[in-house]
């Protein structure tokens, strides 16, 4: 039996067929509003059921109740607020119990909001209590400051699925779970990535499939910061890893079409939640967990889980710690594996890695499989 999606149903919001063809025609006659990428990435979580039990942009009361509790009710756990903001002017012109079409960046009505509140909260409050700061370096705190002072709360219509590149790997929580049944996996650990996989991810992935039956290797492309690895790039490189050194039939590459917010602790929560409602029963945490420069301690994301009842959360979190290769070990290891001194280990910088590959070298085995820096080279190389 699969694991239950979180807080009830798996939702889906993505109308068809008639029902998609009458609110096309209505869509045409309602009050419009325009929405940038990152919230047209949401509306898309929303129809698709990756942010389930959302059924719509959240209200007032479950804003606050995920800010204040880390609960979006009792007994269900939310971290982070799904937000849709206008401006005070536009905000003015939306009536209550009305419905507003949703046009997305790309000038397409992705939706239609059925209005059923309009609010306020103090931005530099949501971004002290999801972002644990307010300093605007931070690019989740710069957007949340960003945002228009109105929210916009109801539930939503979807009528665009939204497609990424690479389209056809970008399976929604619905079909990741018919391809977990059909492969008859129980047991299934899903790793977070926004990078390409070096040796320590490697390890901790296969450190986390000898206890499972499937790993759903699992990147995030959604809207990410402007120096991010690029997605295509990143896409080659796991096809190439995953082509070379891991075992097909215990293997899954999907891709996962939700903003990463750069939240730390707070959205490791929400990133375990999410493969909870794609059928997983197990999650990776690592080290410094969609944490960004050095507003997070090392192992917050870890901490954090403490805070929740394991029974609410409902998808068993897998902790690992820095892992590396140990020259006198000669294998691959983490601090609670290998007894030897950190001279011992291969550890390279980001800055010293990226010199490396602009320069067309490859790193050390040790830190990365030549098929994924080749890939990686190419990207760098081109970069300036």
């Amino acid at each position: 039996m699969s694991i239950a999606p979180h807080g009830g149903p798996l939702v889906d919001r993505i109308l068809t067929g008639s029902a998609l063809e009458a609110a096309k025609t209505k869509a045409a006659g309602l009050p419009r509003i325009k929405v940038d990428a990152y919230a047209a990435f949401d509306i898309d979580c929303i129809g698709k059921g990756i942010f389930s039990p959302l059924t719509g942009f959240m209200n007032e009361a479950e804003t606050r109740s995920v800010l204040n509790t880390m609960h979006l009710r009792p007994g269900i756990p939310w971290t982070i607020p799904i937000l849709l903001s206008v401006s005070t002017k536009e905000g003015a012109k939306l009536e209550l119990d009305s419905e507003i079409a949703i046009e997305d960046d790309t000038g397409d009505i992705a939706a239609i909001l059925h209005l059923k509140e309009k609010f306020s909260v103090d931005h530099r409050e949501i971004a002290e209590k999801v972002y644990r700061t307010t300093d605007e370096s931070h690019p989740g705190v710069a957007y949340t400051l960003s945002l228009g002072d109105v929210f916009l709360a109801g539930d939503l219509d979807v009528l665009k699925a939204r497609e990424i590149e690479f389209q056809e790997f970008a399976l929604t929580p619905k079909e990741t779970r018919a391809k977990f049944e059909h492969h008859g996996w129980k047991r299934i650990v899903a790793f977070q990535t926004r990078n390409p996989i070096h040796r320590a991810h490697e390890y901790l992935t296969k450190c986390a499939l000898e206890i499972c039956d499937g790993l759903l290797i699992h990147p995030l492309m959604g809207t990410t910061k402007s120096d991010d690895i690029p997605g295509s790039v990143r896409m080659e490189c796991y096809q190439a890893i995953i082509e070379h050194y891991y075992p097909k039939n215990h293997t899954m590459l999907s891709l996962m079409p939700v903003n990463m917010r750069y939240a730390g602790p707070k959205e490791a929560i929400m990133h375990a939640i999410i493969r909870k409602n794609y059928g997983c029963t197990h999650f990776i945490v690592g080290r410094d967990h969609a944490g960004v420069g050095n507003f997070y301690g090392t192992y917050d994301a870890h901490q954090i889980f403490s805070e929740f009842d394991p029974a609410e959360i409902g998808i068993t979190p897998l902790f690992f710690d820095h892992s590396f290769f140990c020259k006198t070990c000669g294998n691959m290891a983490s601090i609670k594996t290998c007894p030897h001194d950190k001279e011992h280990h291969v550890f390279l910088s980001g800055t010293k890695v990226r010199e490396m590959l602009k320069a067309g070298e490859i790193p050390p085995v040790e830190f990365s499989r030549p098929e994924v820096a080749k890939g990686l080279i190419k990207w760098a190389q081109g970069a300036d």
